[in-house]
């Protein structure tokens, strides 16, 4: 039976555990194959463990799929071309980046230290921007070379970054905050390489959830039986969609959770002043929007 990413190459990252698992799963069983890449460290992003990613694709080399295990870090420049080199060397191709990856380092801005902002941002912006400058460096040569790609890239950012500020995330939020806007970007520099690049805005349960204050009880497992709208695996379809071929939109943002798909919108004009002489402070003060 042909599923609606077969032949397809695909890189996910941050793909050992959570959402990530969850699509490398449901992308090799719609028929592509797979990098599964995972440093495998903490929540914190200490440590790595080479077991999560391995585990993967275990799992999905038993169940007759394609897949290879990186752990690699995102982070790391170098690094981020090696993943992206593993397809190629390993698939041929690549076709698809699924930038997921991810860390928290939550604190309050007057006691938050510089590693925390340095790590999230690393990981998250930084992180996502390397993978996609590796990507589309190989799809800007297939291009020129003739082979126009149909490509597609989904990145990861949040709700704590675009639509719900959380107190305790500054680092994470504005990192998210700046995926989506670099989504945004990246779709207008790479249609023309015949790259679509789009974002996704998810709360399910993953370990990360589940340590942001508030929401433990939001994201409890139902009881047997029940409908589980906030597993992780309620995530991937969406992805794997906006990673087929047949997929048409690029350069948005959706937010996913429970039984909900959003289309997200940014910063929109809803207030203006204006003066036909130079701003003054007083008249600024008496009709400041907002004020």
């Amino acid at each position: 039976m042909m599923g609606m990413l077969d032949g397809r190459v695909a890189v996910i990252t941050g793909a050992g555990r959570g959402i990530g698992r969850e699509h490398a799963l449901l992308f090799a069983a719609q028929g592509a194959a797979v990098v599964v890449n995972d440093l495998g460290g903490s929540n914190t992003g200490e440590g790595a463990d080479a077991g999560p990613a391995h585990e993967v694709v275990a799992e999905i080399t038993a169940n007759g799929g394609r897949a290879v295990a990186n752990t690699d870090s995102v982070a790391d420049w170098d690094g981020a071309k090696r993943v992206v080199q593993q397809a190629i060397d390993e698939f041929g191709r690549l076709d698809v980046l699924v930038n997921n990856a991810g860390i928290l380092r939550d604190a309050f801005i007057a006691g938050m230290a510089e590693d925390q902002w340095d790590a999230v941002i690393n990981v998250h912006l930084k992180g996502h921007f390397a993978m996609l400058h590796h990507a589309a460096a190989y799809w800007k040569e297939q291009s020129k070379a003739g082979e126009q790609p149909t490509a597609a890239v989904i990145n990861t950012a949040s709700g704590s970054g675009v639509t719900l500020p959380n107190a305790g995330q500054a680092n994470y939020g504005a990192a998210k905050a700046g995926i989506a806007a670099l989504t945004l970007i990246a779709a207008e520099e790479l249609e023309r390489y015949g790259v679509r690049v789009n974002a996704i805005a998810p709360i399910a349960r993953t370990r990360l959830t589940l340590a942001t204050p508030g929401m433990g009880a939001l994201m409890a497992e139902p009881d047997d039986g029940e409908l589980d709208l906030f597993a992780p695996a309620n995530i991937s379809p969406l992805v794997g969609y906006l990673a087929s071929e047949k997929c048409p939109v690029t350069g948005k943002v959706y937010a996913v959770q429970g039984g909900a798909i959003s289309l997200l919108q940014g910063w929109q004009d809803v207030e203006t002043i204006e003066t036909d002489k130079v701003w003054e402070l007083d008249d600024i003060a008496a009709r400041l929007p907002g004020a």
